[in-house]
């Protein structure tokens, strides 16, 4: 069985999970905690970075490569990156894109708004993870909030130019939508609508994910008016109902 190396609140990760589910291809996830993720994904032929993604094959270790992997046994009508050579490079430029700019600004607003609520913040993120690995982020939390901070570049006031980029590219992608298309590149959808949605998590938080998420009345003030404003966005809308109503 394949096997997928996760942190299990990871949005990247989520990317992956979709895809592996969307493809009907079974597999086994292993879930770690920050930090310690970067050794076994290591163990696991991946560079230190999850989601990694063990097959008869070896090791894949970008999201994007997952979802190519993915499409390997599926018809051209259903793969998330489509033969079409146009269409192909159309769909990967998007899903790039947010790669690039809102996975990353998401997940930083999201961190620093969850540190401020440790217990919350630990109830959600350590599912599924082994139990000492709980312990150890329940018991060092100080240390390993130093540690995250430093992986993913957040310093202070960092939140307030994340936020500004999140709502820009969910403006972006609600300009897209705004002549009715049904999907980002027209009536198909591709690997930049699942990227998309999958990435607009941390702002949007979905019933359907690879892990429960917090509930809007679990979350501090500020951190709920985040989620009230990227669920009433219209692009924050099209991730939740992609999310939800998963093709």
């Amino acid at each position: 069985m394949l096997r997928l190396v996760t942190i299990p609140i990871s949005h990247y990760c989520e990317k992956a999970r979709w895809a592996l589910q969307r493809a009907g291809l079974e597999y086994r996830e292993e879930p770690h905690i920050q930090g310690l993720h970067q050794i076994y994904a290591r163990r696991a032929g991946g560079t230190g970075t999850v989601p990694v993604l063990v097959t008869p094959e070896g090791a894949i270790g970008e999201s994007e490569q997952i979802l190519e992997y993915c499409d390997r046994g599926l018809p051209d009508s259903r793969r998330l990156l489509p033969a079409d050579p146009r269409l192909r490079r159309e769909a990967l430029a998007l899903a790039r894109r947010f790669d690039a700019g809102l996975g990353p600004a998401g997940r930083r607003l999201i961190y620093v708004r969850m540190f401020a609520q440790p217990e919350l913040l630990l109830r959600y993120n350590n599912q599924g993870v082994p139990h000492w690995e709980d312990r150890l982020l329940r018991h060092g939390l100080p240390l390993a909030r130093l540690l995250i901070g430093r992986l993913l570049g957040i310093k202070p006031g960092v939140e307030v130019a994340d936020e500004e980029l999140v709502w820009r590219e969910l403006d972006f992608v609600a300009g897209l939508l705004d002549d009715g298309r049904p999907h980002l590149l027209g009536e198909r959808f591709t690997a930049a609508d699942l990227t998309f949605a999958a990435l607009a998590a941390p702002v949007v938080m979905p019933r359907v994910y690879g892990c429960p998420l917090p509930s809007l009345d679990e979350l501090d003030a500020p951190t709920a008016a985040i989620l009230r404003r990227g669920r009433e966005h219209p692009a924050g809308a099209y991730a939740l109902r992609l999310s939800e109503h998963r093709t």
